[in-house]
């Protein structure tokens, strides 16, 4: 087998540099929170592929389910064959979602693709076409996904133009200086300077922000904008691609508001490393585009779709919806703690295990990437693989299979607390 240092050299060689890379080593195996690279080193993995592990690096359960869908069929594409697993999941996923309303889900491959389909959505049913998105939004590659997204660099740079008719609002990050009222403010401007509420057909947003840096919409703020689609007819739409499956405590971060979205989008961790996304709205909503008019050759995979049943079932089974609250608090509570010895910490944040650290110069007062990246090389010279974000660069954000036995979650913590100490 070759050496990491040998793949990289390949690598750079044969794929292009954008496609960015956080790490020169190559992984050979992984089982639940753990990896182990192609020269056998350990890492404790809490960046979870992005959020997609939930439930661990190869569960059995959905490894079993895979395995038993590849020796009954592997594609037929759901447009020319359907099979049953497709609608029994899209059943599921009605009854999962936050309200009691009547509800449709389509399946799709990519959390891009998910947002690209519920654009064409809400566009379909509402005969409009303006989008209001926020900043510090991911909502993916894609050509519309990253017009949406709120960050330039490097989602942005040298790609334009982008699809017409979208708009950033400033999200509401009391931490940064932007309160709930100037962001609803700001929308009242957007109503004003650049396009009238009857041309709106939806305003998306994370209910927690992944890559602006894990920052939640304060509970006021949506209920703010509910109450403003309401009023205008605008459609409502929560971006779950990496809040859905249990990040957040419950199954999805809208869960924790008084107040329901008329659609979602949800990827990652719904199907346990493998590729699938979904669309869920009220049905009325999703039955607008014409027949036809949604799809993919690879929507909704049948490998894909027997594993988020099985994800479906660990995540009941096992409690972890529980267990990604108890994980948090803990994780939440050590931190915390760590202000003391770590000056730099200016904020730890975030529903259930969807946690993040926040670290300031504390000279300056200004955001710190430098140390957060610092922090972060510490941990993985001792094999704790982490993830930054933010708007700015100056958070860690810890996304570990809510699996993690507990003897692993504490050795990640104490790699951690020598990571943020410098030792």
């Amino acid at each position: 087998m070759a050496s990491n240092k040998e793949l990289h050299e390949r690598r750079l060689a044969a794929t292009p540099r954008g496609i960015a890379v956080g790490n020169s080593f190559f992984i050979d195996r992984a089982e639940n929170a753990e990896l182990w690279d192609v020269e056998g080193r350990r890492y404790i993995d809490f960046g979870g592929g992005i959020a997609v592990l939930n439930t661990g690096h190869r569960h059995p359960k959905v490894m079993a389910a895979v395995a038993e869908q590849l020796e009954r069929f592997t594609h037929s594409c759901y447009q020319v064959v359907p099979y049953e697993s497709y609608v029994t999941l899209a059943e599921k996923i009605n009854q999962l979602t936050p309200g009691t309303h009547a509800k449709k889900t389509a399946f799709f491959s990519t959390g891009a693709e998910a947002v690209e389909n519920v654009v064409k959505i809400a566009r379909a049913a509402t005969k409009r076409s303006g989008i209001i998105a926020f900043s510090g939004a991911f909502h993916g590659r894609s050509m519309m996904a990253a017009a949406l997204t709120g960050k330039v660099v490097p989602y942005k740079v040298g790609f334009g133009p982008f699809p017409g008719e979208i708009f950033h609002a400033p999200f509401p990050v009391p931490l940064h200086g932007v309160s709930v009222q100037d962001s609803l403010d700001f929308i009242q401007h957007l109503f004003k300077s650049d396009i009238e509420p009857a041309r709106v057909a939806a305003i998306i947003l994370e209910p927690v922000q992944g890559e602006g840096g894990f920052y939640q919409a304060p509970v006021e703020f949506m209920v703010a904008l509910r109450k403003l689609c309401d009023e205008h007819g605008i459609l409502l739409v929560a971006d779950e691609v990496q809040t859905g499956f249990g990040r957040t405590g419950k199954w999805f971060a809208m869960e924790h508001y008084p107040v329901l979205p008329d659609i979602m989008t949800m990827a990652k961790s719904m199907a346990g490393g493998t590729t699938l996304s979904a669309v869920c709205g009220r049905a009325e909503i999703m039955d607008a585009p014409l027949p036809g008019g949604l799809g993919g050759t690879y929507a909704g995979s049948p490998m894909a779709i027997a594993a988020s049943h099985a994800v479906i079932e660990v995540i009941e089974a096992e409690g972890l919806l529980a267990r990604s609250n108890a994980l948090g608090e803990k994780l939440k509570g050590f931190l915390n703690e760590m202000r003391a010895k770590v000056p730099q910490i200016v904020d730890v944040r975030g529903p259930g295990s969807m946690v993040a650290v926040e670290f300031n110069d504390p000279a300056t007062g200004k955001p710190d990437a430098d140390f957060t990246k610092r922090v972060q090389a510490r941990a993985l010279e001792k094999g704790l693989i982490l993830l930054t974000c933010g708007v700015y660069g100056n958070v860690l954000r810890l996304l570990y299979p809510l699996t993690t036995p507990d003897a692993i979650f504490d050795e990640a913590m104490g790699i951690l607390a020598e990571a943020l100490q410098g030792s």
